[in-house]
């Protein structure tokens, strides 16, 4: 699969080209440190997928994004977590918040499959790998959650805290971190504290969501509108 990076930070680009380098399937057939340069070469080659940075020079990579009629599969990676739902509502494949390790950025690569076939994937030793259980750390403890019993994710000055049907996890993972590894269609942020998990909702009723616990979750304004158009 032919992939080209676009970050202007050399050590992000180096990152990116050894975990690249480090899966079989993946071959890089070009790096740029903005979107026009990254424009001219795909008007005359094909790229199945793009790296693509949200902070750029000249162009951001958003409205780079934007201005491709017909763009390869993308993975955004950036520091920034505010642009994951518009991220999302571009329809990229993932979202990595920087730093991310190895495992991370196998996570965003086996969802192209959700997208589309690419039987080297399976060939190459990287299989569809849906989340349905993740490792919340919790103080020096790694628990084991099933991602569908996860009602919401609120987060909490220095923590965040995990509910499920009949127990609260507190985590030391920031917001963020639960935004970039569970993300849409299953689990939106409608607020600056709150995401949650959309098959536990019951209604949803002027600026809140009622849960199946009876739990309301306000919805923020800036959340609303993509929430909504995602979900009805």
């Amino acid at each position: 699969m032919r992939c080209i990076i676009v970050e202007d930070q050399p050590p992000a680009q180096r990152i990116l080209e050894k975990f690249i380098k480090d899966v079989n399937s993946l071959e890089l057939v070009g790096v740029f440190s903005d979107g026009l340069q990254a424009l001219e070469f795909l008007k005359s080659e094909q790229v199945d997928l793009m790296f693509l940075d949200i902070h750029l020079p000249k162009i951001n990579g958003i409205d780079f994004l934007k201005s491709i009629q017909d763009p390869p599969n993308v993975i955004l990676t950036t520091a920034f977590s505010e642009y994951a739902l518009e991220g999302y509502d571009l329809n990229v494949v993932d979202y990595l918040l920087k730093p991310f390790s190895f495992q991370r950025f196998l996570q965003a690569v086996n969802k192209l499959d959700n997208k589309k076939e690419h039987p080297d994937l399976k060939n190459n030793g990287i299989t569809p790998n849906p989340i349905n259980e993740i490792y919340v750390k919790s103080s020096h403890e790694h628990i084991k959650v099933a991602v569908d019993d996860i009602l919401t994710i609120s987060s909490d000055s220095d923590y965040t805290e995990i509910r499920l049907e009949h127990r609260k996890i507190l985590s030391n993972e920031p917001l963020r971190h639960w935004v970039t590894v569970l993300g849409p269609p299953q689990f939106f942020q409608v607020h600056k504290s709150h995401i949650i998990n959309t098959k536990k909702i019951d209604r949803i009723s002027g600026n809140l969501v009622y849960l199946t616990n009876g739990a309301k979750i306000p919805i923020g304004r800036a959340y609303k509108e993509n929430f909504l158009n995602s979900i009805l």
